[in-house]
């Protein structure tokens, strides 16, 4: 039955005409919400009861069991609050569409109404604090610490204006001023100078929509910061790094805030963020697959589906720009991406991971309720019936015009980002720069320092072996081994330097930290190009110090049973695979080296991968021996090919290269430029000589 935490979701409405790739329309969304909405209150014991979900991982997330006794209460304050907030993102459009609903027993719309008042009621059991109550819990230890309650407000006050008629206005004035009054303490109050602002210039915004006061000096100040985060093509710089907050925050708030104040009231920043979000729609289609299916990169995976909620947002500006048979498509496979595996729940709710349980993704600031900030996605039941979101063909945009083996690149300097879109697989591959993590945060590097993400291949973690970690491999990531000191290094900091010829260049230092000159600091320099079923690599060592092995591993692939075949064409040396994920799609991989490698090896791992139990990682291997010289190939030529079919690639697939041609007399690519020649007849010419004129961090 729908809702059956034992039962992927199958709509009941579907019309295939009106849309032809999923078949999902707008009474198959509120399906879908109805039935992530009975996996949650299957688990609320009484009408009373917060939305405080079963949890399956005690260790990361909080409630830290650890903490402080003070600070164990605010996080628990934070959890029933997170679940209410985020839940009621699935609960508020449905509520407005069905007033009456009745899920697992309960009335929907009159539970959120009663849980809302009682986390704003001090004497309750339930209530979550204001501002000045949580600074007074944790002894003002930190003036300008921001708490989780803030993000929540935001979330609540957007679904408040959602179910406006069937909620909002149903309370009294007095408890319309009490839960003002709690919405208006953290609007006012400290938030992190990054996305966050955002919340507190919404929860301004609908306060001033209600005729309640608010201060517009504070309002401007966090809309001018936000601006000033801006990079361009409708990305946010979000701390050091680039990621989907651009998408389900900068993107979805920046438009809700248009609507509920800024064309009114400052309607100069306001046409700058519409500007933005329509420069983000003329390339954010082609960051998802044929599919529509979502990447796994950059942090808090567990929102998935979420990354799509700038669609629909996008159509509540003025002039919105987004193709509406596109957005619907896209939203709805990114759905079908998740809702229709069998791992998606734990107990009903969505678990925390991508797909199944994933503790290698998993951060300190979520709790079991986080997931359901996928909710977002539902925004767009706000839109009506006749809006075009909801009336308009599926259209696969790209995907739809591509020729047979077609590779679509766009290149974003700001953001430093880089995908390509792949007819022969339908993948869409991801590679980024401007990354800056700490030489110790194997988490931070898992989640942006990768050499490539596939929308069909998630990342991987480090390898691990009965327990154990294989610490001198990774997928799609080099991993150094000083053989004097047998330290293991890993890439922290990717710098940009952008697209010359088709050729997208990038530099990795290794254990980058400030107490040391970048002379000092192992690095390489990064090339590669896309060829139709992936990506071809032709890097550069950049080390002041050996001896020196070093692996780089290829895309992780689901073991469920996998064939492993070796070939070579004298040249080059190839591996193999072929298998399935855990839905049983077929997968294949290819991994193909050509100089400046020694062996081509793979490794068997468990728990690593977000598909599935087991796990195999080819990988490259080498050493450099001596300090100086030895004339060995300063290049390193690989390629990763991937089909989710196992019919066989072609030989000229899987050895590409017909020629080299080199500028410097060793024929190494010592200097110079190196020509590679393509059996397809493509080119591509190497040079890394002037990337410190604009290497981009």
């Amino acid at each position: 039955m729908v809702g059956d935490q034992r039962m992927i979701f199958q709509p009941k409405t579907v019309d295939y005409e009106r849309s032809p790739y999923t078949g999902l329309i707008r009474e198959s969304w509120l399906e879908a919400a109805e039935y992530l909405l009975t996996g949650i209150f299957q688990n609320i014991k009484s009408e009373d009861a917060p939305i405080v979900m079963p949890r399956k991982e005690t260790t990361i997330t909080y409630p830290h069991i650890n903490a402080a006794e003070k600070i164990l209460e605010a996080e628990r304050r934070a959890e029933i609050f997170e679940g209410l907030a985020r839940s009621f993102f699935i609960a508020a459009p449905l509520v407005d569409n069905k007033p009456d609903i009745v899920v697992s027993g309960y009335n929907i719309r009159e539970y959120y109404k009663k849980q809302i008042l009682r986390i704003c009621t001090k004497d309750d059991e339930l209530y979550v604090g204001t501002y000045e109550d949580l600074q007074e819990l944790t002894d003002h230890e930190d003036p300008f610490r921001a708490f989780q309650q803030t993000v929540e407000t935001c979330a609540l006050v957007i679904c408040l204006w959602i179910s406006r008629e069937k909620i909002w206005d149903t309370y009294t004035k007095k408890e319309k001023d009490k839960i003002a009054g709690f919405i208006s303490s953290f609007a006012h109050a400290n938030t992190v100078p990054q996305n966050w602002r955002l919340f507190n210039m919404l929860d301004m915004a609908f306060l001033h929509m209600e005729g309640y006061p608010i201060r517009e000096d504070i309002m401007l100040d966090h809309a001018q910061s936000v601006l000033n985060y801006y990079v361009g093509d409708g990305w946010y710089r979000d701390g050091h790094s680039f990621d989907y907050y651009s998408c389900w925050a900068f993107n979805v708030y920046g438009p809700l805030w248009n609507l509920w104040y800024g064309y009114e009231h400052m309607p100069e920043i306001a046409g700058k963020f519409e500007r933005n979000s329509n420069q983000l729609m003329m390339t954010y289609p082609d960051f998802f697959d044929r599919d529509g299916f979502t990447n796994m990169w950059g942090r808090s995976n567990i929102y998935r589906n979420a990354a799509t909620s700038a669609f629909d947002a996008n159509m509540f500006l003025q002039n919105p720009s987004v193709n509406p048979g596109v957005a619907r498509r896209i939203s709805s496979g990114s759905l079908l991406q998740f809702l229709t595996r069998e791992d998606f729940l734990f107990e009903g709710i969505p678990t925390l991971g991508f797909y199944g349980t994933f503790s290698p993704l998993v951060q300190a600031y979520s709790c079991a309720e986080s997931p359901l900030w996928l909710g977002k996605a539902f925004l767009c039941l706000h839109l009506p019936a006749e809006h075009p979101f909801w009336t308009a063909k599926e259209e696969n945009g790209t995907w739809e015009v591509m020729e047979e083996n077609e590779v679509k690149e766009t290149v974003l300097d700001g953001p430093a980002l880089c995908f390509t879109n792949h007819q022969a697989n339908g993948e869409t591959v991801l590679r980024t720069g401007k990354v800056v993590k700490d030489r110790n945060d194997d988490h931070g590097m898992w989640n942006y320092s990768k050499l490539c993400f596939n929308t069909k291949y998630p990342w991987e973690a480090v390898p691990c072996q009965k327990g154990v970690k294989v610490r001198n491999v990774e997928a799609q990531q080099y991993v150094l081994k000083d053989l004097a000191s047998d330290e293991v290094q890993k890439a922290n900091v990717t710098f940009w330097n952008g697209s010359r010829g088709g050729v997208l260049y990038r530099r990795q230092f290794f254990d980058y930290n400030l107490q040391k000159e970048s002379m000092w600091i192992q690095a390489m320099n990064l090339a590669d190009f896309p060829v139709p079923h992936g990506i071809f690599r032709a890097d550069k060592h950049r080390l002041f110090r050996r001896p020196v092995a070093f692996t780089l591993g290829a895309y992780g692939f689901p073991d469920n049973g996998t064939q492993i075949m070796e070939k070579t064409d004298g040249v080059g040396k190839a591996m193999i695979l072929k298998g399935r994920d855990f839905t049983g799609r077929e997968k294949q991989l290819a991994m193909t080296i050509y100089q400046g490698w020694n062996e081509l090896k793979y490794v068997h791992s468990e728990g690593s991968d977000p598909d599935s139990e087991k796990s195999i990682i080819v990988y490259a291997e080498t050493k450099l021996d001596k300090q100086y010289g030895g004339f060995e190939p300063y290049l390193l030529l690989s390629q990763v090919i991937t089909k989710e079919s196992h019919d066989d690639f072609t030989e000229d697939e899987i050895f590409p290269v017909a020629y080299l041609e080199y500028d410097d007399y060793r024929k190494n690519g010592s200097y110079g430029t190196t020509v590679i020649g393509l059996k397809n007849g493509d080119k591509k010419e190497i040079n890394f000589e002037e990337m410190e004129r604009t290497l981009l961090l």
